[in-house]
């Protein structure tokens, strides 16, 4: 390699070989500012940086939870993987711990040195910058791993053929050595999320996936049918579907089809974390439904692909969105005995410590609750090939949760059964262990879903937070109320208000519930140095990317319709209404044109479908403007007029609408003269303001009169 095509920069190896000596892809200044960041800034103050930045391209490129998608992978120290596509390095470095060498191609200089700075204390890493199709012909053929990690999409940029999708897979396999596995990570096109109201993650457009880009463009995603057809015509016969939620952005669980998400599983759905979006429909209720079909896997927001032998792991879950010391991973998957287990591990070096917490925990309750009729998960203390702690824990065969069984009562109005269990759970928490020798000692989160029941013996499958000194009530009120607040429907059931009346949960209570359910969250988030982690889903809210509900994205603008009605001397009639379009020139400014045909006799503008408040600033008929005078004459509507010190410039007084259905009715007969009508256009120019609850309460204290007309014949 001749040695002025390289840069080293700490123990990263950078080889501009084929590099072609400028960046055919930037993001812009954005770039600028992650390479001084990665520059400048050690890795343990991002997560603040990201808080600080408020910034989706600071968020989507420094987030370690970015790396959930490729770390429950079986990668170990005798590995190599090729990462292509690695951009500003969101999983480089997860690889890099993971592998003994990680090699990267990425098109941008700019971003292969964002990637290089950031992860300068690596020495098993090289990155190849230039044009994948120029420098793929000097890669070896050894790898164990090849991680497509958002990059497949791009396959028609990379391969410029008739078929580049399938020339892509091939050229990348080749790359794989005998029994080596190829990574995919790509967006569903038929994701649920685009059906909900989410843009098209690449164009930025509505629906665009889902029509199959009409637009055209150099991205392309896939369905579940679309990708397996490119694989088999690849003649690739071993592959396995994973399911990444939310999406494989930023992963929390990956499910398989041997475990895929069960009902009530999937409720963290708002992840519009570059644009607005709309929320047509409650993806959680069409998520719940999707699985009790069995369709999920169609909908599914992203797929990772994995070809080769089936792993052992078939589900893995991410609780590491909180302080280091208590991040860790949970996986349920099958030993080389076919025996099932779940394993709880640590998913950062600091949280060794609390994962082996469980094993002392596992103890404690075990003598806390013996002859209690619940029993506590066994629990084995294990170490992986490295050398790094973690417990494994029995695989409970055929067991339903508690909160499916609450719910099976509910689903049948079956309230004696739902106070059976409910007593029943009430009567094991307030069990004393002393009276058995146990040390005292409560689980906090002994929720619902955290009972396993099987054949009627009930088992407690997590016991992660665990305290010495806590009232069981309150743990059996946090349960309560937290069953509730997954699933606000359940709370309007009769037995889940008995079950809350005799709790003591009324309003005030709730709300103490609430707040102690934020202090223990914002207990996790804190480090042990003191400083507080942000969860992904508050960067959401401080980015300020709108999540806009259908009623409000569309019911607004169909309550901001023009209606017309026209009084031929027989008052409005519906038959003789009509829309016009393009009246509202802002969201504040009406500007009507309306024509005024032979024999009307009246006007009726209807300026909105809600509350509102509206000022008339100038009516002109047939080009003649009307003066103030004519205004009071032949404008009344049903709204009430606004106290004002005097009287205004323009047009007419505010008029309070304390209505859903506002109503201007202009009279045109008699307004030349006695008996006489108008014809023409009406042109009519108003300011409005579309009121909310509490604007309506404040004005109904400042209104004076009310001007009503009423319909004549």
């Amino acid at each position: 390699m001749d040695d002025s095509r390289t840069e080293k920069i700490g123990g990263v190896t950078l080889d501009y070989s084929r590099y072609p000596g400028e960046d055919l892809y930037c993001d812009g200044a954005v770039e600028d500012e992650l390479l001084r960041i990665a520059r400048e800034v050690p890795a343990e103050q991002y997560p603040a940086l990201i808080r600080e930045k408020k910034s989706w391209e600071v968020l989507y490129h420094l987030s370690d939870l970015r790396e959930n998608v490729v770390a429950w992978l079986p990668i170990d120290k005798t590995m190599k993987v090729l990462e292509v596509g690695s951009g500003c390095g969101a999983i480089t470095g997860c690889l890099a711990r993971m592998a003994g060498s990680v090699t990267c191609v990425d098109l941008s200089r700019k971003r292969s040195l964002i990637n290089a700075y950031r992860h300068r204390d690596c020495d098993n890493v090289t990155i190849h910058v230039g044009n994948f199709t120029d420098i793929e012909p000097d890669l070896p053929a050894d790898y164990d791993y090849v991680c497509l990690i958002g990059a497949f999409e791009y396959g028609q940029s990379y391969i410029p053929t008739p078929t580049p999708f399938e020339d892509f897979y091939r050229i990348v396999k080749k790359h794989a050595k005998p029994g080596g596995r190829v990574v995919i990570a790509i967006e569903n096109k038929m994701g649920l999320k685009y059906w909900a109201g989410c843009r098209e993650d690449h164009l930025g457009t509505f629906f665009s996936g889902l029509e199959d880009y009409p637009g055209g463009g150099a991205v392309r995603t896939f369905t579940k049918d679309g990708l397996e057809r490119i694989l088999q015509t690849c003649g690739e016969t071993k592959y396995h579907f994973y399911y990444p939620y939310p999406d494989y952005k930023f992963m929390t669980t990956v499910y398989s089809d041997r475990r895929l998400p069960k009902v009530g599983e999937l409720s963290n759905n708002l992840r519009n974390f570059d644009r607005d979006r709309i929320l047509l429909f409650d993806e959680k209720k069409v998520f719940d439904m999707l699985i009790r079909e069995g369709l999920f896997p169609l909908y599914s927001n992203s797929y990772l692909i994995v070809t080769g032998e089936e792993l052992s792991v078939a589900y893995s879950r991410f609780s590491n969105d909180r302080a280091k010391h208590l991040c860790i991973q949970t996986q349920i998957g099958q030993d080389s005995q076919g025996r099932r287990y779940v394993r709880k591990l640590p998913a950062q070096p600091q949280a060794v410590a609390h994962v082996q917490k469980m094993a002392q925990s596992f103890k404690d309750l075990t003598a806390w609750f013996s002859g209690s009729g619940l029993l506590v998960n066994r629990l084995e203390e294990k170490r992986t090939a490295d050398g790094v702690p973690f417990v494994e824990l029995e695989f409970l065969e055929g067991t339903r949760t508690l909160e499916e069984l609450l719910d099976d009562c509910l689903q049948r109005n079956d309230e004696e059964g739902f106070a059976r269990l409910f007593s029943r759970y009430r009567e094991v928490l307030s069990w004393d262990g002393r009276r058995g020798g146990g040390r005292p000692i409560r689980d906090f989160d002994l929720t619902f879903p955290n009972i396993c029941v099987r054949e009627g013996v009930w088992t407690v499958i997590d016991y992660e937070w665990v305290c010495e000194e806590m009232d069981p009530e309150e743990i059996v009120r946090r349960a309560l109320y937290c069953y509730i607040l997954e699933n606000g429907r359940r709370k309007d059931h009769p037995a889940v208000q008995k079950a809350m009346r005799e709790m003591g949960m009324g309003e005030e209570v709730c709300l103490q519930l609430s707040r102690q359910e934020l202090e223990f969250q914002q207990e996790i988030m804190q480090e042990s140095d003191g400083t507080v982690r942000t969860a992904v889903t508050d960067i959401r809210h401080l980015i300020g990317n709108l999540a806009l509900p259908f009623t409000e994205a569309f019911g607004g603008f169909l309550n901001r319709r023009i209606e017309i009605f026209e009084d031929y001397g027989d008052g409005y009639r519906p038959e003789n209404s009509y829309h016009i379009q393009n009246a509202y020139v802002t969201d504040s400014l009406i500007r009507a044109q309306i024509l005024c045909k032979k024999g009307v006799r009246g006007i009726r503008l209807d300026p909105a479908e809600e509350p509102c408040l509206v000022q008339v600033r100038r009516i002109a008929l047939g080009g003649y403007e009307l003066t103030a005078a004519q205004l009071k004459q032949a404008v009344v509507t049903n709204g009430e007029t606004l106290e004002t010190e005097e009287e205004p410039k323009e047009g007419m007084a505010c008029v309070f609408f304390d209505t859903a259905d506002p109503n201007i009715n202009v009279r045109l007969d008699g307004l030349w003269g006695e008996g006489q009508t108008a014809e023409g256009i009406l042109a009519l120019e108003a300011y409005i303001l579309h009121l909310t609850p509490d604007m309506q309460t404040g004005l109904r204290a400042k209104t004076t009169r009310r001007k009503r007309f009423w319909f004549q014949k």
